[in-house]
């Protein structure tokens, strides 16, 4: 492990627990995220992205191997600790329609604030500094439910960029969204990495968009398990195609775009 790395991949095997026979979903993974760079995960339906962000979260627990955060087993640290090393942004959101957009922003800072959540000064920046980083200064006092969903969206990657932490995983964070909201979203998220040097780590089924802004690329499939590289690389090996054509789709490496094929 480099010291440019901030999530190894050691021999990882994800899945769930069963008793005696526990439910492999993906085995023998060997992968790397690095500082300043935003990764994206991408595979079909089915081929594990949601087991593999839980457990590089530290939501589900690996069922072998390890993943180390910033040269660190995750099964070591607590729930505090790795607060502090990862943002997690998901797509389950129900609970926050009532709050304001800088009462979401605030929980963000959670890690930081001890038993009686009480914002410091600094507490406050690291708000404002989120807020006005997504472009949300104007929008801080409506409550999350009267939101666009792109407005959503920002706000709570504005929680996870509060948080200070060198690492965020995002869920989907263009689901739903109008294309302009999911370029913007994607954009947004890849000058953080770069300004930052934050770590992004995130899946997502917009595959052309994915390919032309991301800076590394994880392909992952049952069959065909993980494959990581820049998605110039990944193009010319043919492993995007191996793992995306399909009748009527296929992949071009010298446009970086997949092509329909109208019948």
């Amino acid at each position: 492990m480099n010291s440019n790395s901030a999530i190894c991949l050691r021999n990882l095997t994800t899945g769930y627990p069963g008793g005696k026979t526990p439910h492999v979903v993906s085995s023998g993974l060997d992968a790397e995220l690095r500082c300043g760079e935003m990764t994206c995960l991408l595979g079909s339906n089915g081929a594990g992205k949601s087991t593999l962000l839980s457990t590089v979260s530290g939501f589900r627990p690996p069922l072998g191997g390890e993943v180390l955060v910033h040269g660190r087993s995750i099964a070591t640290l607590g729930a505090r600790e790795l607060s502090r090393l990862v943002g997690v942004v998901l797509t389950d959101r129900s609970m926050t329609a009532d709050l304001t957009l800088r009462q979401v922003v605030e929980l963000g800072r959670s890690p930081y604030t001890g038993f009686w959540g009480r914002l410091s000064g600094s507490d406050n920046a690291a708000v404002d500094e989120a807020i006005a980083m997504m472009g949300l200064g104007e929008l801080a006092h409506r409550a999350v439910g009267t939101l666009s969903d792109g407005e959503r969206q920002k706000t709570f990657i504005a929680k996870a960029i509060a948080q200070h932490t060198p690492v965020i995983i995002l869920d989907e964070p263009t689901a739903f969204l109008d294309y302009p909201s999911k370029v913007e979203i994607m954009q947004l998220l890849g000058r953080l990495a770069r300004s930052t040097g934050t770590t992004v780590f995130l899946s997502t089924h917009d595959l052309d968009m994915a390919l032309q802004l991301c800076d590394n690329a994880w392909l992952l499939d049952r069959r065909l398990g993980l494959v990581t590289g820049t998605p110039a690389a990944l193009g010319a090996s043919g492993a995007i195609g191996a793992y995306f054509n399909r009748g009527g789709v296929s992949y071009d490496a010298s446009t970086l775009h997949f092509t329909i094929n109208r019948q």
